[in-house]
């Protein structure tokens, strides 16, 4: 099996997606809150782009869902955290959610033969699916507004670790392999000093960030399929 790692979706055009599994991987929040939600579970959970698109589905009775600059949209009826989507009256709903990276780095991936989505949150439940796959991966991170980000560079890096006895191609997927074996040991202090948590604490939310970094909270293999995320297993 052969690994690759996208460190931002401007650089996606760089990679053949034709015939590989991508991991798509937006820690703080996007793919974690995607990840909880199956967990708990909602039906089913339709990422779009734009505002306007999650409005439109709002109106047709999903639950909107969504954040822009790291804030809730105003009209919408949850964030962008793990903990909003823990409430039971969500329960068997569907969800339309857009966020500033994540929503997106899930759209530009769409010629992929299989995505799944990443979080730390369901780390081992990802790799034991990958391992029974016969596809190579690309690990797709939503990075923050274009550039590198550390906490999804560290989940890039523990996904290969994870995975053992693999290939990796190019730098990329070795900068994130040797960025986690520094910090597997306290990822949550390497979380911390990234720009994005930075960003989330200027906000008062510090407690997704200790969330976010959490490994194997779930056992859950989440997969975007015909245009919304479902779980694929359990």
């Amino acid at each position: 099996m052969q690994v690759e790692v996208c460190l931002t979706p401007e650089l996606i055009h760089q990679h053949d997606l034709k015939g590989k599994l991508v991991v798509v991987v937006d820690i703080f929040r996007a793919t974690s809150c995607m990840v909880t939600g199956m967990s708990y579970p909602i039906r089913a959970i339709y990422p779009v782009e734009t505002v306007e698109e999650c409005t439109a589905l709002g109106n047709q009775g999903m639950v909107m869902a969504g954040e822009r600059g790291g804030k809730k949209i105003e009209h919408f009826d949850i964030g962008n955290s793990p903990f909003e989507y823990m409430q039971g009256k969500w329960k068997d709903r569907d969800i339309a959610v857009t966020t500033t990276n994540g929503t997106a780095t899930i759209k530009k991936s769409e010629a992929a033969h299989e995505i799944l989505i990443g979080a730390f949150l369901n780390l081992a439940a990802t790799v034991n699916y990958i391992k029974k796959q016969k596809s190579d991966v690309l690990i797709h991170c939503a990075a923050w507004k274009g550039t590198p980000n550390l906490e999804d560079t560290l989940y890039a890096g523990a996904l290969i670790h994870e995975l053992d006895n693999v290939r990796t191609m190019g730098d990329s997927a070795q900068l994130a392999l040797s960025l986690y074996l520094q910090h597997k040991s306290d990822l949550l202090g390497a979380a911390k000093k990234s720009g994005h948590a930075a960003r989330l604490a200027r906000f008062g939310i510090t407690r997704d960030i200790s969330f976010c970094i959490k490994k194997d909270v779930y056992d859950v293999v989440v997969a975007y399929l015909g245009g919304r995320l479902v779980r694929i297993l359990p």
